[in-house]
This record gives structure tokens, sequence and C-alpha cells, in this order.
């Protein structure tokens, strides 16, 4: 079993760093760029990938959240598991839902007022990179030593 709980600290961020780079920074972007997809088609895949990519998330942090059960990471990790839910939570039942709100209104052929929920969205993503990176990059190197 620790072996498993070794494997699990050590993958979850890696992985999930993975999935983040790949949907936010690539595939999102990319997809209002490809021949034929229309503002409305874009956010319309936009609003599926990112309930996917929220519900993955979920439980690749609750795994890990499981895997530290027990275990002395320190509190300095801890705040990190803590800022990944911080955020996660934030992202799926705050702004996720208001921005599938204003989505829901382009497609439906209505041009709402100017919002900054789509940069907080991002800050969000970046601040979820960048602990995920040290989150794993820590516990690396202490499973490795």
């Amino acid at each position: 079993m620790t072996r498993l709980r070794d494997i699990i600290q050590l993958a979850v961020p890696f992985l999930w760093l993975g999935m983040v780079i790949a949907i936010s920074l690539i595939e999102a972007p990319l997809k209002f760029r490809a021949p034929g997809v229309s503002l409305p088609i874009g956010l319309g895949i936009g609003r599926l990938v990112f309930r996917a990519l929220n519900a993955v998330e979920f439980v690749l942090l609750a795994a890990l959240t499981v895997a530290v059960l027990g275990a002395s990471i320190g509190a300095a990790r801890w705040a990190g598991i803590g800022a990944l839910w911080l955020v996660l939570l934030t992202q799926a039942a705050v702004l996720r839902p208001l921005l599938d709100r204003r989505a829901q209104l382009i497609i439906d052929g209505h041009q709402p007022p100017a919002s900054t929920l789509h940069l907080w969205y991002v800050a969000l993503e970046l601040i979820k990179i960048v602990t995920l990176v040290l989150l794993g990059w820590s516990l690396a190197g202490r499973l490795l030593r």
C-alpha cells in the first residue's frame, strides 16, 4: 500500500499538470483558430471540455489528498494541497457556472457586457500550474531521497 501511495504522490501532480497545460494553454486557445469553428461552437466545446477537466481534476486531487494522509509531508506541502482545493473549488463552483451562463448567452446570439471572469479563471489556472509544479517537485524530491 505504501508503494501505491508513493506512486500516486509522484504521478498525480505531473499527470494533472500535463492535462492543464494541454487543455488550458494549448487546446482552448487553438480551437478558436480552427477553420469553421465559430465563437458559439468553440464556447460549446469549451464548456464540455472544462466540465470534464474539472471532474477529472477533482478525482486526481482527492486521490492525491488520500495518498498523503498519514504521511509526514510538512506544512508547505499541505498548504499546496489546500491551495489546489481552493483554486479548483473556486473554478468549478463559482467561476465556471458564471462563465457557462455567459457562454450560453453568446451561443444564443446575445452580446453580454464586458467581463473579467475569464481573466480570473486564467489567473487561477496559472496559480494551479505553479502550485502543481512546486508540489510535484517537492513530493518527488521527498520520495526519491
